[in-house]
């Protein structure tokens, strides 16, 4: 223990230069400023910045990532209070209670509670992401290609599972991702599968510019179709937390903050979810349940400090498994890989003050939200009265220009624009874009793991269901396939017109 806090305090010195800094707290109001504006997600705002950062040294630009990951969560609870209308999927919970406080004409002491509750959250978040990576990673070690294997397949099912109204909808586009991490030269040996004696494509698809497109393009065409109505924004007063706040609901940020952190630790699950169980927990435990919905601080401090909480805890498979908790952290996975840091198991080996490295970048960033929320409230606001046609142009030459920066090729910019337009319809027809992006990336996990253990059990499938680990993984997949059909099939009856 002791150990570990010396590596963190020797991490906080590295990073405390004037220029560090100032890159923090730079990241931390593109990311609130991001998040705040609606149709511009976290995802969206890590894969362009993403492609920002390619030049920069890789402990500046994974700073500047991860402070823009968190001020962007926190940023989408401004338009969810003052306009009822969430930046990002994560604060669509504190809409039901933020907006109903502003329009009882407390919305600066809403935005307060948003803003103690990211912090507190965050904090949560942060010291297990500090205690509890080291252990997951000496654990990780005994994991063999068989476990990694199946909590790969995981991953994709429970963020299909989870991250959209359909199971199946969720579990065809998880699928879809994988079969485009198939796309290029087999790992072994070379073969080409899927390109058509196209050059480029038997490269493969590189991750990010997918990432622009799905998360940049799509979102750009969405905002395009659904015209954004004039913005009303509602009159606040003072935005400074009150004590008595954070003392009379320290139960439930205490409990929310350790339900994000744990949704979070889940490949897959992600903030949104992480939001709506800490409200839903709260609600059930509150002694004030019939003010839930019409304005209740403790619903929006649930809210805020769960799918903040869910950062760090999102964050701890990255560094252990190489398995994302959500889909802006595997966006954060795939930087990482680009700037040359290799997550997983053997990071606690390789390479164990990253770890610490992490958490001091994660408490700059929450330094960065607290000055922003309390400080420049007022003009943070203003960006909300940004027209969209000005937006979208200047997001579309973003998407194209950082894609492109990636490798020089412009061939990363059709499959950019070409990402943009599968996602664009995928939303349409309510396909959840989750669980296509973990397919993508834990796509070529899955694939070299099942290579390997078939390899070392030779052309044997036991091991996969008789080893302790991979048997439990592979029986909750089957179990959660199995329970989601059969709530399909329950619902499907109880539905069904009577015969005559």
């Amino acid at each position: 223990m002791f150990e570990g806090l010396i590596m963190f305090g020797e991490s906080i010195a590295r990073f405390s230069g004037p220029e560090t800094i100032a890159y923090a707290l730079l990241a931390s109001l593109i990311g609130v400023v991001m998040g705040a504006l609606p149709g511009l997600t976290a995802t969206m705002s890590l894969a362009l910045v993403t492609t920002l950062t390619l030049k920069l040294p890789p402990s500046q630009a994974l700073l500047i990532l991860i402070c823009t990951y968190v001020g962007s969560i926190y940023g989408g609870s401004r338009s969810a209070i003052l306009l009822n209308i969430p930046g990002t999927p994560a604060s669509a919970a504190s809409c039901l209670d933020g907006y109903a406080l502003a329009r009882q004409g407390m919305a600066g002491r809403a935005m307060g509670i948003a803003t103690t509750g990211s912090v507190m959250g965050t904090f949560i978040g942060m010291f297990f992401l500090a205690t509890f990576t080291p252990v997951l990673g000496n654990l990780a070690l005994k994991f063999g290609a068989y476990e990694f294997f199946w909590l790969a397949l995981f991953g994709v099912i429970i963020a299909g599972t989870l991250t959209g109204d359909d199971p199946l909808k969720g579990w065809i586009a998880g699928i879809a991702g994988l079969f485009i991490a198939t796309i290029g030269q087999e790992p072994q040996y070379g073969y080409e599968r899927f390109a058509w004696g196209l050059r480029d494509l038997a490269g493969g698809i590189q991750l990010v510019p997918a990432l622009v497109g799905a998360f940049g393009f799509a979102e750009l065409l969405t905002a395009m179709r659904d015209r954004q109505a004039p913005v009303k924004i509602s009159a606040f007063d003072t935005v400074i937390p009150k004590v008595r706040d954070v003392l009379q609901y320290w139960r439930t940020i205490l409990r929310s903050g350790l339900i994000g952190t744990g949704v979070g630790i889940v490949p897959g699950v992600g903030e949104d979810v992480a939001a709506w169980s800490s409200y839903a927990a709260a609600k059930r435990a509150s002694k004030e349940k019939e003010k839930f919905g019409k304005g209740s601080v403790e619903g929006l401090m649930a809210a805020e400090t769960g799918d903040n909480a869910c950062v760090p805890g999102a964050v701890i498979p990255v560094l252990t498994l190489a398995i994302p908790g959500s889909a802006p952290a595997a966006v954060l996975m795939a930087a990482m890989i680009i700037h040359g840091v290799k997550p997983g198991p053997l990071i606690m080996v390789e390479n164990p003050t990253f770890v610490y490295d992490v958490v001091t970048m994660m408490l700059f960033a929450t330094i960065g939200i607290l000055i922003f929320g309390l400080v420049l409230t007022k003009a943070l606001v203003q960006v909300l009265r940004v027209p969209q046609h000005l937006i979208v142009p200047i997001v579309f030459v973003l998407c194209a220009v950082g894609s492109f920066a990636i490798a020089g090729r412009l061939f990363d910019v059709y499959v950019m624009l070409a990402f943009g337009l599968i996602g664009f319809f995928l939303r349409h027809y309510g396909y959840p874009m989750a669980p296509l992006v973990l397919g993508i990336v834990l796509g070529d996990l899955m694939e070299k793991n099942l290579r390997r253990a078939l390899i070392l059990s030779d052309g044997d499938l036991s091991p996969f269901f008789t080893r302790p680990i991979a048997g439990t993984v592979a029986a909750l997949i089957f179990a959660t396939i199995g329970f989601k059909l059969w709530s399909l099939y329950r619902n499907k009856r109880r539905h069904a017109p009577p015969l005559a």
